[in-house]
């Protein structure tokens, strides 16, 4: 088990922590979408075929798929405003490099530097864990995890508009000046997180992870192009299963594994990342259907005939509620828990896509469906972020919501290919030219449905948790009565230097001390428990010791403040025996203001 310790005070996170790391995450969205406007220019605009044009879209989405759990174990190691920074930097040399050239190669190369941006988003959100208090974090995580969509959403409207009337290049300086502007805007407002994972990457489990992933996302977003059932894609599906068998055997194995593969097994963190393929599915489905079915000709019987930007225009609904649902999730989170409002966003994506079924026929009608879908969505992509959180030790926040942030890729890959193939085989062929029909995009509207209700039978099975406000009104009772409990023995009878809350008999017990090794007294410690609850708190004695109960194994984090000394938060693992763990918390040596 890796342990969070502080290596400097926390800077305290302003009010525009939360818009900047939004901002950032929205930019990296854009990757997704920006040249989905010229995608079937692309065989032209770069001198090559139709199959191999289709490497500018598989290579940001493999690099993206790869980077996303890397850079969150590297966050949680080295700092995830820094890895956030990397990636963002990484990001703008890659448009760079597509904005400076014509050729295949070199565009692939550029497209592949810009889908590894796509860590930023669990790291922002393991940022937010970090620095926010408890009221905050809820709605600061729902528009984090929101972005994902919001920037794919408005970047359909905006790519269209540059490049229906500029030079196509347009697109990637413009990613470029927006990358710049987020790294501006994070190295000015965002402070680093103290908190950090012991332990050492793990390259070769780094490695056979971008292997496995390679080898099973290859096969999904070109397997259209290569035929579901030849060699080469059954012996590439075959080899993503023997390589991440062995590299599961293998992280199994390793002390500090990039992916803690015996915490995703459990129940609420398996559940919710099986859910969020579904909900990743359901999200794309809407984005690859909709602009073609608003550009076709009218002359079709069915198209809707509209230009690029009228298009863009018409789905860009979809990520402005998924942006203005932030708020509304943090509510109804707080009183009825994540798990009730990812119940809820699945149905109501379900009542969109099953709508939408009936509301084709207009540009108004795209609309409605746009909005209703981006609603759920909305829901359910702020819902994930805090049922993964709720599962998982903090040391660990940042790799579990990179995990988290695959699967939604994964999903989006999986739509991508099924709704491609889905399209393609049902679409008519005018004068060697295949145009989509009705059908195929209501089959392709029925496949998300029938995602949504696989979703919802998984977000059902998920654990039961009391809403986010009787928990904390719990734990505060608790802690004052506990603080309370202390204040007495210290100012009573006890002997000097027992432990203000007797022996801990099973619990964690220590001295809290200063930088010089100086005992503290009267220092707050506060023993926090998986879930983000407090299980606890106490004062320590005029010896600086202190003893707090647990109420069952597993990891906790214990916080301690005390007046002239910087804030500590340190985790440890309590086994469950009836026994103390020995534990001393060393408060940093800066001092912080009263």
């Amino acid at each position: 088990m890796s342990h969070t310790t502080t290596d400097e005070p926390a800077r305290k996170a302003s009010g525009t922590t939360v818009p900047v790391l939004a901002f950032a995450g929205i930019v990296v969205a854009v990757m997704q979408t920006l040249l989905v406007p010229v995608i079937k220019d692309l065989p032209k605009l770069l001198d090559t075929t139709p199959g191999n044009a289709t490497w500018v879209l598989t290579s940001t989405l493999l690099s993206g798929a790869v980077a996303t759990p890397i850079m969150g174990r590297l966050g949680d190691l080295f700092g995830k405003r820094r890895m956030l920074i990397a990636s963002l930097s990484v990001m703008v040399v890659g448009a760079l490099v597509s904005a400076f050239t014509d050729a295949l190669l070199p565009m692939i190369v550029g497209r592949t530097l810009q889908g590894f941006a796509m860590g930023a988003i669990p790291l922002g959100i393991g940022l937010m864990r970090d620095m926010l208090p408890r009221e905050r974090l809820g709605s600061a995580m729902a528009l984090m995890s929101s972005s994902i969509g919001v920037g794919g959403g408005l970047a359909l409207p905006a790519a269209a508009l540059v490049a229906q009337h500029t030079d196509w290049h347009a697109l990637f300086y413009g990613a470029a000046g927006l990358g710049v502007l987020a790294i501006a805007l994070t190295l000015l407002v965002v402070p680093e997180s103290p908190l950090r994972a012991k332990g050492s990457f793990d390259l070769p489990g780094a490695l056979g992870l971008a292997a496995g992933l390679v080898l099973f996302l290859l096969p999904i977003t070109k397997g259209s192009d290569w035929g579901w059932s030849s060699p080469t894609t059954l012996g590439l599906f075959a080899a993503a299963v023997v390589v991440l068998l062995l590299w599961g055997l293998m992280e199994l194995r390793v002390k500090a594994p990039l992916v803690d593969l015996r915490t995703t097994a459990r129940r609420e963190v398996l559940l919710t990342n099986l859910a969020s393929i579904m909900v990743g599915v359901s999200f794309y489905v809407i984005s690859l259907v909709l602009p073609q079915l608003l550009q076709l000709p009218s002359e079709t019987g069915y198209g809707l005939g509209q230009s690029m930007v009228v298009a863009g225009l018409c789905v860009a609904p979809l990520g402005l509620t998924m942006m203005f649902t932030a708020p509304v999730y943090a509510r109804l989170s707080a009183r009825y828990g994540p798990r009730t409002t990812l119940i809820l966003g699945l149905v109501i994506i379900g009542i969109g896509y099953a709508g939408g079924l009936g509301l084709m026929s207009a540009a108004w009608q795209t609309v409605v469906t746009s909005v209703l879908i981006g609603a759920g969505i909305g829901l359910a992509y702020s819902s994930l972020p805090a049922l993964i959180i709720g599962a998982v030790p903090a040391s660990e926040t940042g790799a579990a919501n990179g995990l988290n942030t695959l699967m939604r890729s994964i999903g989006t890959s999986v739509s991508s290919a099924v709704i491609g193939m889905v399209l393609a085989n049902s679409a008519n062929d005018v004068g060697g030219v295949a145009v989509p029909t009705m059908q195929g995009f209501r089959v392709s509207f029925l496949i998300a449905t029938a995602a949504v209700a696989v979703g919802l039978a998984l977000a059902f099975f998920l654990p039961r948790r009391r809403p986010a406000t009787t928990t904390q009104l719990r734990a505060s009772s608790e802690e004052d009565a506990n603080l309370a409990r202390a204040e007495q023995a210290l100012a009573g009878e006890g002997v000097a230097g027992e432990s203000p809350a007797g022996g801990a008999p099973r619990g964690f017990r220590g001295r809290v001390l200063a930088a010089d090794g100086a005992p503290v007294a009267r220092a707050k410690v506060t023993l926090i428990d998986r879930h983000g609850r407090q299980a606890g708190a106490t004062l320590s004695g005029g010896d600086g010791s202190y003893a707090l109960a647990v109420p069952a194994e597993g990891p906790y984090v214990l916080a301690a403040r005390a007046a002239g000394h910087g804030p500590l938060a340190h985790s440890a693992t309590h086994p469950g025996a009836d026994r103390p763990v020995d534990l001393d918390l060393a408060l940093p040596g800066e001092t912080v203001s009263a």
